[in-house]
């Protein structure tokens, strides 16, 4: 075998380099990885860091927080924890088109992007199973979901991949679907995202952590691209 196929071999065995390597976007101190939506930087005073986990602050105008770096493919590795009754949310491919809509609980884009459901299922008002923790928000419903008590950390993973999806919660794969396939067609189609032919039709953007104006924390906060 010669030199240049022993090489492309080797290539093929590790894949490229960046996709095996981890960003952090939190670390527990650092808050360099992110800024505010539509913002050129952290939102001090909305968001804080406290005992090693990014708190979202109440009774402020709420900023969802993006990464400063895009991603397509990519596998992101995150802890989350919630007050009493609080509610936030995970999002992929964001784009900052909309203006922010702080003050009102919602984030520009939960009617333009799939969401993770980030809440507390036990007090929170609204008991929907397909708006629960662990939810695809108001479209799938988790299963096999094993949750912590309320402020408690639960560990998540958020896969993306040429239109696959998985979502983990806890070390169990509680959601997996295609986009674009028939079936998630079938549920946009019956869904309160159906008059809306843009939802989530973009490939590649930021990810973002919701701020809904309740308390919230992540930690440990990773991702790479595949």
């Amino acid at each position: 075998m010669n030199k240049l196929l022993l090489a492309a071999v080797a290539f093929l065995s590790v894949g490229p380099v960046s996709a095996q390597k981890w960003i952090s976007l939190f670390d527990g101190k650092s808050t360099e990885a992110l800024r505010g939506y539509k913002m050129d930087t952290f939102p001090e005073g909305v968001w804080t860091v406290k005992n090693g986990a990014l708190v979202t602050v109440p009774k402020t105008k709420n900023v969802d927080l993006v990464s400063k770096e895009r991603f397509k493919d990519f596998e992101l590795e995150y802890e989350w924890a919630v007050d009493t009754a609080a509610n936030s949310g995970v999002f992929f491919h964001v784009q900052e088109k909309q203006a922010m809509e702080s003050g009102n609980g919602n984030s520009p884009n939960w009617l333009e992007n799939f969401e993770i459901q980030i809440l507390d299922d036990k007090y929170f008002n609204d008991t929907a199973a397909v708006r629960s923790a662990g939810s695809l928000y108001d479209l799938m419903t988790p299963k096999n979901k094993s949750l912590k008590p309320i402020g408690q950390f639960n560990q998540a993973r958020l896969i993306h991949q040429a239109g696959h999806v998985e979502h983990w919660l806890n070390g169990k794969k509680i959601l997996e679907f295609e986009i674009g396939s028939p079936e998630m067609k079938a549920i946009l189609a019956k869904s309160k995202f159906k008059n809306n032919p843009n939802y989530h039709t973009d490939t590649e953007g930021h990810l973002m952590f919701q701020h809904h104006g309740q308390r919230a924390y992540y930690r440990n906060i990773r991702v790479r691209r595949l």
